[in-house]
């Protein structure tokens, strides 16, 4: 067990709870957009993660720590029943855990922009080497190198304003937060070894000019996890919720009036 920390979080309260998990090095403010469309569709929770946006920067970090956090959090605001976990990239590894040590707790999975495998050799090599960059330079250099990589060139063409809102986040990410993350992505378990007993609807949201997830590891969930659904974005890299929220939030939205009727009739 670890010691108390706070955490913030977003709620729109009411209605069937939806748990939004941001990605790397990210907060709960990318997910704006579906607090603004959905919440009154779904009680929308997005909460930072430890070391991220306004959350304290409190050890130990890893997947596991991150969906206890989630599990500690839904607690704390008496919410028992089961909940829809969506998570993106980093957020997704976060989701796969909660399914797989916490099914009681979910009612629906979706994952954006995410994999099941773990880090590789060489994907481990690449953590410990952004590591050291972030020891050696700060949160700035590590960003620098993920920015031409986030979006879709028809993203950044239409709408380049959005390059500039998630590099100030990410800047703002502290330090060890970032390091935690980067350690927590590296040592995660391989969740294809349990996609086959995920038992609760599935729907897998996925940009077509991913640079950082190819989208055949989503392909491959969707075909390893039982009738999962796989919706395909276009114009939308690493970031669907962001460059076409539009199209996301639809596709979300139906998913859950499919799955669980309309809460508000």
């Amino acid at each position: 067990m670890t010691k108390h920390f706070e955490m913030a979080y977003q709620d729109s309260a009411g209605g069937l709870t939806m748990l939004f998990i941001h990605g790397f090095p990210f907060s709960s403010s990318m997910w704006e957009m579906q607090l603004d469309d959905l919440h009154e569709l779904v009680r929308v929770i997005a909460p930072d993660l430890r070391g991220h946006g306004f959350s304290e920067v409190e050890p130990p970090y890893s997947i596991a720590q991150y969906a206890d956090d989630c599990i500690t959090l839904l607690n704390s605001l008496g919410i028992i029943d089961p909940v829809v976990i969506c998570g993106l990239s980093m957020g997704g590894y976060v989701a796969l855990d909660l399914v797989q040590r916490y099914p009681e707790r979910i009612a629906a999975l979706i994952l954006t922009a995410t994999r099941a495998a773990p880090d590789d050799k060489t994907g481990k090599a690449n953590r410990d080497k952004a590591i050291a960059s972030v020891q050696a330079n700060g949160v700035e250099a590590l960003v620098k190198a993920l920015m031409p990589k986030l979006f879709s060139p028809s993203t950044l063409e239409s709408a380049p304003e959005l390059a500039d809102i998630m590099q100030s986040m990410m800047v703002a990410t502290p330090t060890d937060g970032v390091i935690g993350a980067l350690k927590a992505m590296r040592d995660r378990a391989d969740a294809r070894l349990w996609l086959s007993s995920i038992a609760v609807p599935t729907m897998i949201i996925h940009g077509a000019d991913d640079q950082i997830v190819p989208i055949d590891e989503a392909q491959y969930m969707a075909e390893a996890i039982p009738d999962a659904e796989f919706v395909r974005l276009v114009d939308a890299g690493h970031l669907p919720p962001i460059e076409q929220p539009e199209e996301f939030n639809k596709a979300v939205a139906r998913f859950l009036i499919t799955t669980f009727g309309d809460e508000e009739e």
